[in-house]
Parts: structure tokens; C-alpha cells; sequence
């Protein structure tokens, strides 16, 4: 396959799951992603994260968010390290890196302190709180991120104390800003040169409260959480149950309420004057959700979901192992596999961005220095590596 990055380079300083997502994205969509990483701190620490290790360095954690980059190691704040890692700047089209916003300008890694080695770099920074107000010295995670911005406080049951997504989707989604950030200023390089490009788990957060926002900034209407995921507005938009458990309508139009009376025998529901409107029954909710719950309480979710699938959005409300499982899933290729030098048969997502109808080729990410007698020795052409080896260097 032809990938659109082929022939970029990313020297990628980085960490657990925002910077590493993100550039997982340019690895996969063909460029050359080389993590730099201190082999004396044990390179990322997501390599020992989780609780299954594939090999010394390497782990299940690891890979979901490193496919297919390669690894040198170099001690950025040795002199001599700081002197290859600006021979391979030298190579290289971006600099991506997700430290804690004062971090990227003491260890020389914006663009003032890179421009007089490549004037053409972009210098991708993701930051918890920016790198430009006083808050650029805080650490920060995706949790922290989902609790002041709201996410917590719009998740979960009304009365239930406030919970978090059950992934770090604040993480994943800066990840791809950044990747879309990038992706723009190498675009638009050869007008405008080289720059930085800061994304924040904070601003990021807090655009993704889209609609709700605007209705407060603009209205004052304050958006709540509602019983059973339910839509604030649109109903019967939520959790159902069934005989076996739980599903998940969306009849967001008046022609889905209408199908889903009749896939379901109960038509004499849309002669109730509570239900004709969708206004009214979002005021009637609790007695339409009773209703309902009594309706598909008769049968399984399966039964239910083969009987209103491709007529009504509808979705059955899996675990992890049956979501995994899911016939689609291995039908769409969302699964792969791919070799690993010590697990053998490695299983992966795969990414969601296709090229000519096709799945994007990956291949797991390569051990810890792996790559320095490639890139260090054969590109650049240092012949004293097992000096630097012995120094602390690489």
C-alpha cells in the first residue's frame, strides 16, 4: 500500500497513552515514527505498565499504543546525546513530544531552540495545561481533565456519586487533534516553514462539550445527567431492560418511534396522548421507560436485536469479551495479527482509517534501542555505539 506519510520522519519524545496514540496514527498512515526514549529510566514506562509483559521491555499496554515505530535510545540531557539527537533532527520533519508544558523549551525541543538545526521543523507539543499560562508547570492526566471540565459531573446514574468514561477518551482524542495538528502545519510547510503546534488534555476536554456548552453559554440551560444514558431531550433514547440484560434504543425521529412500535406489536402506545410528540414523551419519560421495560422484558437482548437491527439504531450492550467477539468486528477486519519476536502471534486492534477501501498494515513496535544500529550507526554513521552503550549515552 501507498500511505500518504511515507517519507516523513517523527523523532518522538513521549509517554503513556496521549503522545503515543496520536503518533501511532502517523506510524500507521506510513511515516517513520522513531521514539527516543532513556534506556536508563527503562524508555517509556508504559513498556512495564499493565498486568501482561510480552518480553523484558515490552507489554500488551505498550503495544496498543506504539504500532509499528521504531526505538533509539539517547540521554537528551548528556551533551553527547543532545548532539546525535540533533544530527537526527537534522533527518527528521517533526519533533513530537507529550511532556509537561515547561519541559518541551528546557530540554530544547520547541522550535526556537531547533530552528537553527532544521528551519523547516514543526515542533508538535501535547501538554495537560499548555505551555503558555501558569499552569504550565502542573502535571496532569485524562482523569483529572474529565473531572474539571465537567465529564464526571455529566457521566452516570442521577444519583449516584460522579463517575469517569471507563476509557481515557480525553487521552485518545488530544492524541488525534495533535495528529491532525501536525498533519496541517507539515502541509502547509513550504509556505509558512516550520512552527509549533500545542495541543492540551484541557482544551480538548473542555471543546468536547460541544452543544451542552453552547446551550449554557448562550441559554443558561444547564445539562444534567439523566437515568439510564438517556439523551437530555430525545426520547425513547436510552437503556432498556430485557429478559437477559440490557439494550440500547435510539429512536432520535418520530419515524423510528413509529417502527418501534410495530416491531414490537404495541402500535396502541402511539394513540397515547402522552407519546404523540416527542416533547411529550420526554416529559412523560419515566412512564414511557416503564412501558417499554415491560414490552422487551419478554425477550432476550439477542432476540430483540435481530428482530429491530437495520430498521431502528439499536445496539445490544456488550461486555469486553463479547464486544471482542462480535462476528462484525473479525467481518470488517478490525482484529489482526501480527508477529512478535518473543510473544509469537501477536492479536491487535486495527486502525480505523482505511486507504482504497483497505486496512492500514501495522506491525508491532520494535524492543527498546532496537533500531539505534540502523538509524545511529548505519544512517548517521557513528562507529563508537558500544562507547556510547558503555557511557550512559545511548
Amino acid at each position: 500500500m501507498d500511505k500518504p506519510l511515507e517519507g516523513i520522519r517523527v523523532l518522538a519524545i513521549e509517554q503513556f497513552g496521549a503522545g503515543p496514540y496520536g503518533s501511532m496514527y502517523l506510524a500507521e498512515l506510513g511515516a517513520d515514527v522513531i521514539k527516543i526514549e532513556n534506556r536508563a529510566t527503562g524508555g517509556d514506562p508504559s513498556r512495564q505498565s499493565g498486568s501482561v509483559a510480552l518480553a523484558d521491555d515490552d507489554s500488551a499496554y505498550f503495544q496498543a499504543f506504539n504500532l509499528s515505530k521504531r526505538s533509539v535510545t539517547l540521554n537528551l540531557k548528556d551533551l553527547e546525546g543532545r548532539a546525535l539527537f540533533e544530527q537526527l533532527v537534522t533527518t527528521a520533519d517533526v519533533v513530537w513530544n507529550n511532556l509537561r508544558g515547561s519541559q518541551p523549551a528546557k530540554l530544547g525541543l520547541d522550535y526556537d531552540s531547533l530552528k537553527h538545526v532544521k528551519p523547516d521543523i514543526i515542533c508538535t507539543h501535547i501538554s495537560a495545561y499548555g505551555r503558555d499560562n501558569d499552569r504550565a508547570d502542573w502535571p496532569g492526566y485524562d482523569y483529572l481533565m474529565q473531572a474539571e471540565c465537567g465529564f464526571l459531573e455529566l457521566t452516570g446514574e442521577p444519583d449516584a456519586p460522579p463517575a469517569r468514561f471507563g476509557l481515557s477518551m480525553i487521552d485518545f482524542m488530544t492524541g488525534v487533534v495533535a495528529a491532525l495538528g501536525c498533519v496541517s502545519a507539515l502541509l502547509g510547510r513550504t509556505k509558512h516553514g516550520g512552527r509549533d503546534v500545542d495541543v492540551s488534555l484541557f482544551d480538548v476536554a473542555l471543546h468536547q462539550l460541544t452543544y451542552p456548552a453552547t446551550w449554557h453559554m448562550n441559554h443558561g440551560i444547564t445539562t444534567g445527567r439523566m437515568a439510564r444514558s438517556a439523551h437530555p431531550y430525545n426520547t425513547p433514547v436510552q437503556l432498556y431492560k430485557t429478559a437477559d440484560g440490557w439494550i440500547f434504543l435510539m429512536c432520535m425521529t418520530d419515524k423510528f418511534w413509529h417502527l418501534l412500535l410495530e416491531l414490537t406489536d404495541q402500535t396502541a402506545l402511539a394513540k397515547d396522548p402522552r407519546f404523540q410528540t416527542m416533547a411529550g414523551r420526554a416529559e412523560h419519560r419515566d412512564a414511557l421507560t416503564e412501558c417499554l421495560d415491560t414490552v422487551l422484558s419478554a425477550q432476550t437482548t439477542d432476540s430483540w436485536f435481530q428482530r429491530l437491527q437495520t430498521h431502528i439504531p439499536v445496539a445490544p450492550v456488550n461486555d469486553l469479551p463479547a464486544a471482542l467477539a462480535n462476528p462484525f468486528v473479525h467481518n470488517t477486519g478490525m482484529q489482526q495479527q501480527l508477529p512478535h519476536p518473543v510473544f509469537g502471534e501477536y492479536r491487535a486492534l486495527s486502525n480505523p482509517i482505511k486507504l482504497d477501501s483497505t486496512r492500514l498494515e501495522a506491525r508491532c513496535a520494535n524492543a527498546l534501542g532496537a533500531d539505534n544500529d540502523d538509524i545511529l550507526g548505519r544512517e548517521l554513521g557513528i562507529d563508537n555505539l558500544d562507547a556510547l552503550r558503555s557511557a550512559g549515552v545511548i
